[in-house]
């Protein structure tokens, strides 16, 4: 059988890429469409289609091509004849239909569009553009989201979401982690090639907490150091994006130490993970894979108690659930978490490693 993998758009980076990268391995026959293809290297040797609308600007403003992307999922013309679609879905992939065919349409949902159904966990749906249209377009997707044969969310946070939005019921199937390369290796600093990030490994206070993700508001990295200041505790804070600056002038101003680590290597983010005494991450997220990442290597989380990231650990063995994003009760979650004893990292972990998810997409397809 002949299957077509769907995405929204492929980028360089990112954890809905990550997941269509399992899929394309575990349907290696599979075509891919997209909307646009922004990281042709990716999936160099699979047959990648984009839509009409990466032949044009919009391609490079996300926010102005949302309403054309809406149309431009219906009526795909492909030349093959597929026997399913694996949509992987985060704003409106789960529109798509074929120009003249009828096939089961299978839906890996990572959210509904964040834009249109909750404004209140993505900014960018607070503007005055997206909520007079928001309506309509919520009309729209519950009634497409109806054709879907059968709809698999990455978490139970999403799948009561998506029976609110869609008036759907959803199977949960997690997302896959590298669980197995990050329990490969008892100590990443010996993969750390660097000499830099080696220095900076053996200067860092201990104990220290860790916040890592993309630098973008929504993500919160100010709180993790504030965090930090009250639990009086140094903080490092590792990844990239348009905030950097902004987070160096507060780790700047800062009553405790804060490093601020740019573009770390997997190498050098899973080291300063094994070495940081808590991993603290405050934003609501759909699954949250960075913090299953940090159980991987034996380190607790401290998490804000709504979200699907909630799902992802063990409160009082792993991590503890804050009881809110406010700095105070991160602060008293931290002090809570460095007291807990070593945990069995393989055995919390292992349900989200790549074999466990490949078993149960195959199982969704069939």
């Amino acid at each position: 059988m002949t299957g077509l993998l769907v995405h929204e758009w492929i980028e360089s980076s990112g954890g809905a890429e990550n997941v269509l990268e399992a899929m394309a391995r575990v349907f290696p026959d599979a075509d891919i469409q997209c909307l646009w293809n922004d990281a042709p290297h990716r999936f160099a040797q699979r047959r990648v289609r984009e839509t009409w609308l990466a032949r044009t600007p919009l391609r490079r403003h996300k926010a102005l091509a949302l309403p054309f992307t809406v149309g431009a999922w219906r009526r795909l013309s492909v030349p093959c004849d597929y026997d399913w679609m694996l949509v992987s879905s985060h704003l409106f992939a789960h529109h798509a239909t074929l120009a003249g065919r009828d096939v089961p349409k299978y839906v890996y949902a990572h959210t509904p569009a964040r834009y249109i159904w909750n404004p209140e966990l993505d900014e960018r749906g607070n503007s005055v553009a997206v909520k007079a249209v928001a309506p309509m377009f919520r009309r729209i997707d519950r009634r497409r989201a109806q054709e879907a044969t059968a709809i698999a969310a990455n978490s139970a946070f999403v799948r009561d979401r998506i029976a609110q939005a869609w008036e759907r019921d959803a199977v949960v199937i997690h997302p896959p982690v590298v669980v197995e390369r990050i329990l490969s290796q008892n100590d990443w600093r010996t993969q750390v090639t660097d000499a830099e990030a080696l220095r900076l490994l053996e200067r860092l206070p201990s104990p220290f907490i860790l916040g890592a993700s993309r630098f973008i508001p929504y993500k919160r990295l100010d709180r993790v150091i504030e965090a930090g200041e009250r639990a009086d505790l140094p903080v490092v804070i590792a990844g990239r994006g348009p905030e950097e600056e902004h987070l160096r002038a507060v780790a700047e101003s800062a009553r405790v130490p804060v490093h601020v680590v740019a573009s770390p290597s997997d190498a050098l983010l899973y080291a300063l993970m094994q070495q940081a005494a808590v991993f603290v991450f405050p934003p609501v997220e759909d699954f949250g894979i960075i913090p299953v990442e940090a159980q991987a290597t034996g380190t607790p989380v401290v998490t804000g108690p709504v979200g699907g990231q909630v799902e992802t650990f063990v409160d009082g063995v792993s991590g503890i659930a804050a009881a809110s994003t406010d700095a105070a009760d991160l602060a008293d979650a931290v002090q809570r978490a460095v007291a807990l004893p070593a945990f069995d990292a393989r055995k919390l972990v292992s349900p989200y490693a790549e074999t466990a998810f490949t078993k149960r997409i195959k199982d969704f397809i069939r």
